[in-house]
């Protein structure tokens, strides 16, 4: 019995690192087939006679398919299983890049864009479902704060390889060399990701507190197949998931302002040459990679699992670093660059905390692809918002980017506010964060 145990315990860890390989480089490669389209803004425009205003409708039709993507794996990924979900989200995507490479005409981008915002709305719910059904909830803070570092890798990686395909061979192989890439993490995915532990002999992994925990292999598989035919949240999860969803869209807004307009900004407003600001960029995600780690350990260890308030805090301390933006970095590239660095390191911890961990927490494990897909469609709005309004501010304001820190700093004092309120409910009990 004994023996029997500790094999099905080798087993289950050997399916976990499985796993989690599987599903972090599922993830860096949805960042090649994301990144190349904000690094080659600039060499894309000067060649197609794109305007800002272009460059942001551009960007608007792929966050507003972002948006209908992440809500809609929700509903497909519980029909489909996290494994098709990825599979058929990455093959689309790693598609509609190398369409990018050899277009020429606004329309034709403008179409794959929305295509491939589709496409890459399936990679989180879909990883997240992956993870939920195979590690127990006191483990994950610590878990997914070292898988989430998926999308601070995967964007540094991406837009450096994005940035260097640029600069050697031109703006249409960026587009190229991430299909290429994504088609080999797809052949990965294929072979290494089993969807659930039941897949392959193994019993279902449940929390210590779950009723089921001390259930037989046969009664935990039946009561996990009546729990996915039912969601069973209540009143206070959907206000909680709902509250999150406002939370993320706030940090989305700023990620991906970050992410879509920095490189721009750098060529345009500090003269840098365009490889050199694709480069500069990364700063934002090498710090946010910290940032993800300090926050899953610290969750863990210091706030055992309730992580709501070391969110709100960090948040706050991301708006100090918008205020350092905008007071000193709007005319001064070292002042910008350190504070887009210490912004990177607070908002990635909550970024990943309140999308990831925190969604299979309050979703449960059988809610999580759910819970995952809802919070990050509603955060999914925020980037679509950025794209408009700070293309409008660019061309209004004649090429300022003062207006624009101004609206940044604004989008994190509004991040912190709302996650302060989720702590006060997680304090009065109706949250589980």
């Amino acid at each position: 019995m004994i023996a029997k145990l500790l094999g099905e315990k080798s087993r289950l860890r050997k399916y976990q690192v499985q796993i989690f390989s599987a599903t972090w480089l599922a993830y860096v490669g949805y960042y090649f087939a994301r990144k190349a389209f904000y690094v080659v803004k600039s060499p894309l425009a000067d060649e197609l006679g794109f305007t800002a205003l272009d460059l942001a409708h551009l960007g608007t039709a792929y966050l507003v398919f972002y948006m209908v993507g992440q809500y809609s794996s929700a509903y497909f990924g519980r029909k489909l299983g996290p494994k098709l979900l990825l599979l058929v989200g990455m093959g689309i995507s790693l598609a509609c890049n190398f369409i990018f490479g050899i277009s020429n005409s606004f329309w034709t981008i403008f179409l794959f864009l929305s295509l491939n915002g589709l496409a890459q709305g399936t990679g989180w719910p879909g990883c997240i479902g992956s993870l939920a059904y195979w590690f127990k909830r006191e483990k994950r803070g610590t878990i997914l704060g070292f898988w989430a570092t998926c999308y601070q890798v995967g964007s540094v990686v991406a837009t450096s390889f994005a940035a260097y395909m640029l600069g050697q061979f031109g703006w249409r192989w960026s587009f190229f060399g991430a299909s290429m890439v994504l088609l080999i993490i797809w052949t990965v995915v294929l072979f290494l990701h089993p969807n659930r532990p039941q897949d392959v002999g193994l019993k279902p992994v449940v929390d210590d507190e779950d009723e089921c925990a001390g259930c037989t292999q046969e009664e935990a598989q039946a009561k996990e197949d009546a729990d996915n035919e039912k969601l069973g949240w209540t009143k206070d999860v959907w206000t909680t998931v709902i509250t999150m969803g406002l939370i993320y869209f706030s940090i989305k807004f700023l990620r991906y302002a970050l992410w879509s307009w920095v490189p721009f900004f750098f060529n345009k407003n500090f003269n840098m040459d365009v490889s050199d600001a694709g480069y500069l960029s990364v700063v934002f995600d090498i710090a946010g990679f910290a940032g993800v780690l300090f926050a899953g350990y610290v969750s863990d260890r210091l706030f055992k699992g309730k992580r709501a308030l070391l969110s709100a805090v960090m948040l706050s301390l991301m708006a100090l670093a918008f205020i350092l933006m905008y007071s000193k970095g709007a005319h001064n590239l070292m002042f910008f660059t350190i504070s887009m660095g210490l912004a990177g390191f607070m908002l990635y911890g909550p970024d990943s905390l309140i999308s990831g961990v925190g969604a299979i927490d309050v979703g449960s494990k059988r809610g999580a692809l759910v819970a995952a897909g809802i919070i990050n469609g509603t955060g999914s709005i925020g980037p679509i918002f950025q794209e408009e309004i700070i293309g409008w501010l660019y061309t209004k304001y004649n090429h300022s980017i003062v207006p624009i820190l101004i609206l940044l700093l604004s989008m994190a004092v509004l991040s912190a506010a709302l996650t302060f309120y989720l702590y006060w409910k997680s304090k009065q009990g109706k949250a589980n964060l």
